[in-house]
């Protein structure tokens, strides 16, 4: 199927294979709440999570992770892009994937996550679903590749991060850089169509919410499946904006994902809160609960969650930038060193894991004020 230009038949085809992605869902979803072993199943905390107790606790041991953005947005000077910047202006001219992994190294981190894709729809491999791809920029190498192998050279668990906001590969999906397009008011629930037919149409100023379609989810699931089957062993896989996939399709690509790298750990960003409360019908089904720009509560992070009825236990992960901004801009100093180091000190004794994002710069390096401000962290919280 050409993704590019999907004729009519594609459509069809894809319209079914949406349907058949939510009826797999619901068998997956139901194995999902096995226990994996014997032993586990006679032990009442060990919950209907996926993954087993000691693979999560593994997870946690890490601790310390560097968050990587870099891509489009990194040469557009805009971390939401509107996807139409040729792809040309990708164009690293020092870049040295091995540098990142080494600064996260000397750091004290145990993994790292790179975004693969972000909201431009750019990707830093080679894909065969889109041209919008380091293969027709300035600089063509597989970073994704590279990224990977630095990290088994220096003893870094990889990680992928892939958003489900794209604002170049569209196939008729609507985000939130569209006019009117917003969050706020909208559940995340079932549209109820039994209320909607006995309303009136709605106008042009009416409030409308981002989606995707099941072309564009066939088209996530396709480039998601190359990130995590031409690399190797991932240990995590972050899904950003996931509550634009909808609940059924989400279901499906958390298994599918689970399938083809069984030991990683998925999370579902579900976004900018300190944990307490989780969203489940915008991040359900995850391994774990996002904490994004906060830290949890002064009791810590609570991991055994009841959802729907069951309980899981859903470790945390704080993500923040060094500085400000999550990609790089010239003038984004570290943050000071006692504030930085503060978070760390919450994120452990608060018991979730601190992922860091470091972005490199245009020419591809970490820069090295950012790089002596991870050196003092290290020394100061005495990692």
């Amino acid at each position: 199927m050409d993704l590019q230009n999907p004729s009519r038949r594609d459509l069809f085809a894809a319209t079914g294979r949406g349907l058949l992605a939510a009826s797999s869902a619901a068998c997956l979803a139901q194995a999902a709440a096995t226990p994996a072993t014997a032993a586990e199943a006679k032990d009442e905390r060990r919950g209907h999570q996926r993954l087993s107790l000691k693979r999560l606790h593994t997870w946690e041991a890490m601790r310390y992770g560097m968050f990587i953005h870099f891509g489009m947005s990194t040469f557009v000077g805009q971390e939401l892009p509107d996807g139409k910047t040729p792809p040309i202006a990708y164009a690293p001219d020092r870049l040295d994937v091995d540098q990142w992994i080494s600064v996260a190294r000397d750091a004290g981190m145990q993994y790292a996550v790179l975004t693969a894709k972000h909201v431009a729809g750019h990707c830093l491999w080679p894909s065969k679903h889109t041209q919008y791809t380091v293969a027709n920029s300035s600089n063509t190498a597989d970073v994704c590749e590279q990224f990977v192998k630095a990290c088994e050279k220096r003893g870094v668990r990889a990680g992928f991060y892939y958003c489900s906001w794209d604002n170049h590969n569209r196939f008729g999906s609507r985000t939130m850089s569209d006019p009117g397009v917003t969050w706020q008011g909208w559940s995340w629930k079932q549209y109820n169509f039994a209320d909607a037919e006995a309303k009136e149409p709605p106008d042009s100023t009416s409030q409308a919410f981002p989606y995707t379609t099941s072309v564009y989810q066939n088209f996530q699931t396709a480039q998601v499946r190359e990130l995590l089957t031409q690399y190797g062993p991932i240990a995590e896989v972050w899904i950003d904006i996931p509550g634009v996939l909808g609940r059924s399709y989400r279901t499906f690509h958390y298994h599918d994902i689970a399938r083809l790298q069984p030991e990683a750990v998925i999370m579902m960003n579900s976004g900018i809160s300190t944990g307490e409360t989780y969203d489940v019908d915008y991040a359900w089904p995850s391994d774990l609960i996002a904490i994004e720009r906060r830290v949890p509560p002064g009791t810590g992070h609570a991991t055994w969650r009841t959802i729907e009825g069951k309980e899981y236990y859903m470790p945390g992960e704080v993500c923040d930038p060094i500085g400000k901004h999550w990609f790089f801009v010239p003038d984004d100093v570290p943050r000071p060193d006692n504030e930085l180091a503060e978070q760390f000190e919450q994120c452990r004794a608060r018991n979730v894991n601190f992922l860091l994002d470091v972005p490199p710069d245009k020419h591809g390096l970490i820069p090295d004020i950012h790089v002596q401000a991870l050196k003092r962290l290290r020394a100061n919280v005495k990692l």
